[in-house]
């Protein structure tokens, strides 16, 4: 029953963020990320919440090493398409 009313939730949330994706950017065509509902299912499978960071960090390692080694042989930074919004961290010298 919990989890039924969590999934129930995620795919309002869902629904409701794609409406506006669909409204701001009618142009392109915009799916929902299949990690959105990763969280869901380690709570279900037992996994502790505490690792979720960690799991969903283990899914992208493969990623982050194929972006390193293409900057690597090409030269040229690969920039991210969004903007960082959160605090400014404390620079440590």
């Amino acid at each position: 029953k919990k989890m039924g009313s969590r999934l129930a939730f995620a795919e309002t949330v869902e629904q409701a963020a794609l409406e506006v994706l669909r409204i701001a950017k009618p142009q392109r065509s915009i799916q929902t990320n299949v990690e959105f509902y990763t969280a869901l299912l380690l709570e279900a499978v037992g996994f502790p919440k505490e690792a979720f960071s960690n799991v969903f960090a283990a899914g992208r390692v493969a990623g982050w090493i194929a972006h390193a080694r293409e900057q690597q042989a090409t030269g040229r930074l690969i920039r991210p398409q969004s903007r960082y919004v959160g605090p400014v961290p404390d620079l440590v010298a």
